[in-house]
């Protein structure tokens, strides 16, 4: 047999397979997500995970050709297990900082967040009195390995006489702020009025802490399986563009309409209860997509329904 009618006998054997429905394999990525962390990380009744973060990785997946199996993960062992080969990605709400990225890669930045301060609507305090230790607790709570956490440190270090408990979840800190067992606790804004949604009887944002921090999916030093390019190509696909600016800052511009936009819409102009809903509605929409034309059809529903 020559070798030229050999080629053209695997190619059409090829394209038989494809044609019957055999499916070529992708890369698979195992994915650590702190859940529940709304608007960023969230979960239905029965199970299913979604929200901001984690909605568009899969966004990015089904553009970039992989696949995701997302993993509940505690916060502050992500980075860890990242490091050591257990999971491939980190989507969670990270802080792009110089001392993790001297421990893991990250992806272009997706988000831009500041840190709130959150008290109890009855406590008599502002911000500045429920971080200097003038509330009846004298304590101030964050989640264990996040950056509020080590901002409140870091005011410990200064000298200020307050006492900074760390938590495994924001909720439960929110939940201990609720119950008086503190005074205050940092978290990230969009997070934080996540909490008010929850009880907005109970607690208020007292203040903003402009720190201007970006978001970022993470992977191993030196992106060994080459999935930062995926991703970073993927955001820009969708709708997310990333420009430089002077003094290292870095402005993040989403195109209207795009399923970027629509995803943006959808957990940050609404409630987490009006989210949950919509998701539970459409989400077998991006579980089942293929295309990106799927994904945009699921960004635009989620929004549409999440924002009525």
């Amino acid at each position: 047999m020559s070798r030229k009618l050999l080629v053209v006998l695997m190619v059409v054997t090829l394209a038989g397979l494809v044609g019957a429905g055999t499916a070529i394999a992708k890369d698979t990525y195992k994915v650590g997500s702190d859940i529940p962390w709304a608007p960023f990380e969230m979960e239905t009744t029965d199970g299913k995970y979604f929200g901001f973060d984690i909605d568009t990785m899969r966004a990015i997946a089904v553009v970039a050709g992989f696949d995701l199996v997302v993993e509940k993960t505690a916060f502050d062992s992500i980075i860890m297990s990242v490091k050591s080969g257990l999971i491939d990605l980190g989507v969670s709400g990270f802080t792009i900082t110089p001392e993790r990225e001297a421990v893991v890669d990250f992806s272009n930045p997706y988000y831009l967040s500041q840190q709130a301060i959150v008290i109890r609507s009855d406590s008599g305090l502002n911000a500045i009195t429920a971080l200097i230790g003038k509330g009846p607790t004298k304590a101030v709570g964050a989640q264990d390995g996040t950056t509020g956490f080590g901002w409140l440190e870091a005011l410990v270090s200064a000298g200020v006489p307050v006492e900074v408990k760390g938590y495994s979840t924001y909720p439960l800190a929110i939940l201990d702020l609720v119950n008086k067992r503190i005074d205050a606790v940092v978290q990230d804004e969009p997070a934080s009025l996540a909490s008010l949604a929850a009880f907005p009887n109970d607690i208020v944002v007292a203040g903003i802490i402009n720190t201007n921090e970006y978001f970022g999916f993470l992977v191993a030093d030196k992106d060994p399986k080459g999935i930062l390019p995926k991703i970073n190509a993927a955001m820009v696909t969708l709708g997310l563009k990333v420009t430089e600016q002077p003094g290292g800052l870095q402005e993040l511009t989403i195109t209207p309409g795009s399923a970027w936009d629509n995803l943006y819409k959808a957990y940050f102009a609404s409630t987490p209860e009006k989210v949950t809903a919509a998701f539970v509605k459409y989400g077998n929409l991006l579980l089942n997509a293929k295309t990106l034309e799927d994904v945009a059809a699921y960004a635009s529903a989620l929004a549409t329904e999440a924002t009525k």
